[in-house]
């Protein structure tokens, strides 16, 4: 059975599956910018950007903020957190996995 954290942990990684919201958080990681500065070097529509950009702001990866008729876009921690934590987990278990591993292949010599 799932775990918040997995699904949360799941959500972001489907997110950073896609090469296009991959090159958004990629641009973000430079500072904010506006949806239109956004979709300028991807060649694709506004539209397409709104879609992406909701997918990356679902999982907690960006956030947009709308001051007058300018959209503006920010990456957000929170997303990158879930990962880190998600890593963090599996690097424990896998750790203590190996290490139990080679105490048995120590134990056989």
């Amino acid at each position: 059975m799932a775990t918040v954290a997995t699904l949360a942990a799941d959500r972001v990684f489907d997110a950073l599956g896609d090469p296009t919201r991959r090159a958004i958080i990629d641009r973000l990681s430079q500072g904010p910018q506006s949806v239109s500065h956004l979709a300028r070097p991807l060649n694709i529509t506004l539209t397409a950007v709104a879609q992406h950009l909701a997918v990356l702001q679902a999982c907690g990866l960006a956030r947009t903020e709308k001051v007058g008729r300018v959209r503006t876009c920010h990456i957000e921690e929170a997303g990158f957190r879930t990962v880190e934590q998600w890593i963090a987990e599996h690097r424990s278990l896998w750790t203590r996995r190996l290490d139990r591993l080679g105490d048995l292949l120590a134990e056989e010599d």
